[in-house]
């Protein structure tokens, strides 16, 4: 390092890992990105694409200014004028089509935002949509519903305790290639590394051999789709054995006699089948489970996006319930955020009714306040009264990762009005009229709001912005002013409204706003997040807990602190009306009866199911060389046998056509997939026409959700199908010699 050059600790944002990076500046330039050791959480441990945030800083792709479209050309704007055309544009459509004809879709990388994330609900509550959708129902909703269920709090998902379990089962989950998911650790591979040096063992139910599975002692290659029965299976084997031990969660516990009563007639044997997997093999998981010191067992994307996600995600928690395993150490656990944000952005209710309204084209209610992505498309391009007419976009990309992407893509253009917050051009922004950029990662700083409630390290690390944004609004300004434009009041006062917001949560927590604000004076994210840690567990209260925590503790400690282990919550955890964790909601009970019509269905020769790669994240980050560079991996695995059998080899050139669409792309023949099986990855198909991302246009890929038909959900979510979807493959041709 020369004297010039400047070392920044920061935080990556793009994923759970929250992994401490040091980055190396040199005037404006970053010079280098490399893993920070002293980061009191991830000590060092970093993936790919954590090095390539300056990259992402200094792309010439990324917008630095608003863009504004008049037919197929863009313009630079300045902030001013972007906003008076958006308020042109919002006006017409509430003139020509009432208020009921605007939408919001807001997707994952909104998490990243510093300000982003706390203040979309401000945003939200302006500017009441009609409609919202989410990248949730194309992810994670079954766990919502389960969990708001189960505990009476939609964000209560349990956290496996890998560092102290000695049995670590997981359904559906790749953290060899995603880290955690929902699920905050510093290195969960080296944690089951060690784990299994101790004598623990790792089981893996996956249809794919991953590279979690390739490092467990047990594969169990289970059917796409089929985890909800083998589970249920699991269930009428503790009861059938006598393994159901309650344990610390006796007496706090309701619906155990009806989960038995519903468990009865899935038994391993009439199971099999469906599941693939042999009688013998769950009866005797089922009993390791049951007779392991402690036993975690989680369930992540694979048991989400699949057409029983939230039966699947119900059962994952009941097993560990009727083990005793929850809200345990060395099973699963909750956490105790040091800035709990999840309970005040936006002010928080567990009393929010699960279903909301029937939508008016497929006639399905909301479902936690959003209905299904791939409801979307049939909203905007099925004419009558309440067509959606407007959209507000933020952080999502849903033309390359919602369902039915083809028909969204096409009714896109169908809008009058389409305004995206996002840093690109890229295949769903190319039909905005206008595009508001958000601060890259490096120029705003960092906290993590979706990452900490998913940790049992109880800690934080705050990170200072590195570069200074340059001519334009705060973050939460824009947000707040995007939310009074689109609720019809362009002339708002955005600090009174910021005040007003902030005044909410301190009254959600028995405080006198005029007296907290007077101690926080300065308006935005920074404000809520010292709200947020000086009223947590460990926070100084305003000077009630003198010494504890506060906003500065943390900006003190550029490597971060750590303050243990989450502990066990007790009957304190549970927020149900009755007070007690609810094993048998009849809403779960209700679906059982798709699930019995599924396993008397006939079989299709091959189902479709997505996968992740460590360097890539959904659509996001192929526009980084480093990381779409070397071999395609945007490929058609498929196992060696069905592909012999075809006369598929290496590198051909296949056809997959599914209800929705139809892709060529080449196979990758493989031994590590269950046969009738085939595995495509999420978040490819780039280079459309209009679209400004010129490396990812290079790299492409074909677009996963071509192949996703909109009506395919998890009916009890609502969530998007990804997993299981009836697909055929051909030959196309074949690798000249």
């Amino acid at each position: 390092m020369t004297s010039d050059t400047t070392i920044h600790r920061h935080s990556c944002t793009l994923c759970e890992g929250m992994c401490g990076i040091k980055v190396e500046v040199r005037g404006e330039q970053v010079i280098g990105i490399r893993p920070d050791a002293d980061n009191v959480f991830s000590r060092g441990h970093i993936c790919p694409k954590g090095t390539t945030l300056g990259a992402v800083h200094h792309d010439p792709d990324r917008l630095r200014r608003p863009m504004i479209r008049s037919g197929s050309e863009w313009r630079e704007a300045g902030w001013e004028e972007a906003f008076a055309h958006i308020e042109q544009l919002v006006a017409g459509v509430r003139e020509r089509h009432g208020t009921d004809a605007f939408a919001f879709y807001s997707g994952n990388m909104n998490k990243s935002g510093f300000d982003t994330a706390r203040y979309l609900m401000l945003l939200a509550q302006q500017a009441r949509f009609a409609q919202r959708f989410s990248s949730s129902s194309v992810d994670q909703l079954p766990k919502n519903v389960s969990t708001f269920l189960m505990y009476g709090d939609m964000w209560k998902m349990p956290i496996p305790d890998v560092d102290r379990t000695d049995l670590f089962v997981i359904f559906g989950g790749n953290p060899s290639a995603s880290k955690g998911s929902m699920f905050s650790h510093r290195d969960v591979m080296g944690a089951i590394k060690g784990m299994r040096g101790r004598g623990g063992r790792l089981v893996v139910v996956d249809p794919v051999r991953t590279g979690t599975a390739q490092a467990a002692d047990q594969w169990i290659g289970i059917r796409p789709g089929a985890d909800a029965a083998m589970l249920m299976a699991i269930v009428q084997v503790l009861f059938a054995d006598g393994l159901v031990r309650l344990r610390h969660l006796d007496g706090l516990v309701n619906g155990v006699d009806e989960i038995r009563r519903l468990s009865a007639g899935y038994t391993p044997e009439r199971v099999s089948a469906f599941c693939g997997v042999a009688p013998e093999v769950i009866r005797t998981l089922a009993r390791d489970i049951a007779a392991a010191p402690r036993a975690a067992i989680y369930g992540r994307i694979g048991t989400c996006t699949q057409e029983f996600g939230t039966l699947a995600s119900w059962l994952v928690d009941v097993v560990a319930v009727l083990t005793g395993n929850l809200d345990r150490e060395g099973g699963t656990m909750w956490s105790d955020p040091v800035a709990p944000h999840l309970k005040l952005t936006p002010p928080y209710r567990t009393d929010a009714p699960l279903l909301g309204p029937r939508n008016r084209v497929r006639g399905v209610p909301g479902i936690l306040g959003n209905y299904p992505a791939s409801c979307l498309a049939e909203e905007i391009d099925t004419p009558g009264p309440g067509a959606i007419r407007g959209l507000l976009t933020s952080g999502c990309n849903p033309v390359l990762s919602a369902p039915g992407s083809a028909r969204l893509d096409a009714a896109l253009s169908l809008l009058e009005c389409m305004v995206s917050i996002d840093l690109y051009i890229n295949e769903t922004t190319r039909h905005a009229h206008v595009i508001l950029p958000p601060l890259s990662p490096l120029e705003q700083p960092h906290y993590d709001v979706w990452s900490w409630p998913f940790s049992l390290t109880v800690g934080g690390h705050y990170s200072a912005a590195i570069f200074p944004p340059k001519e334009r609004p705060a973050e939460w300004r824009v947000l707040a002013r995007l939310g009074s434009i689109f609720g019809g009041q362009s002339e708002a006062d955005v600090d009174a409204l910021d005040d007003a917001f902030f005044a909410r949560m301190c009254q959600q927590l028995g405080l006198d706003p005029p007296s907290v604000m007077a101690q926080l004076p300065e308006r935005g994210g920074e404000r809520i997040l010292d709200l947020c840690i000086r009223t947590g567990p460990l926070g100084d209260r305003f000077g009630e807990n003198p010494g504890g925590l506060n906003l500065q503790s943390f900006k003190d400690a550029p490597d971060g602190l750590l303050f243990g282990h989450a502990k066990p919550q007790g009957a304190a955890a549970y927020k149900t009306p009755s007070k007690r964790l609810e094993l048998a909601p009849p809403y779960m009970a209700e679906d059982l009866p798709r699930l019995e019509a599924a396993m008397a269905r006939e079989r299709p020769e091959f189902v479709l199911v997505s996968r992740r790669n460590l360097r890539s994240l959904n659509s996001w980050m192929h526009n980084m060389y480093a990381l779409v560079k070397g071999r395609d991996r945007c490929t058609l695995q498929i196992h060696t046998e069905d592909a012999a059998r075809l006369g598929i080899e290496e590198g051909d050139t296949v056809e997959v056509t599914s209800g929705s669409g139809t892709v060529h792309v080449a196979a990758e023949p493989i031994d590590d997939i269950r046969r009738g099986v085939v595995s495509l990855p999420h978040g490819w198909g780039h280079g459309q026409s209009g679209s400004r991302m010129a490396t990812a246009a290079g790299h492409p890929g074909v677009n996963y959700n071509l192949l996703s038909p909109g009506p395919l959900v998890d009916a009890a979510s609502g969530n998007a199908m990804l997993n299981g979807i009836p697909v055929t493959v051909t030959p196309v041709t074949t690798v000249q010699a």
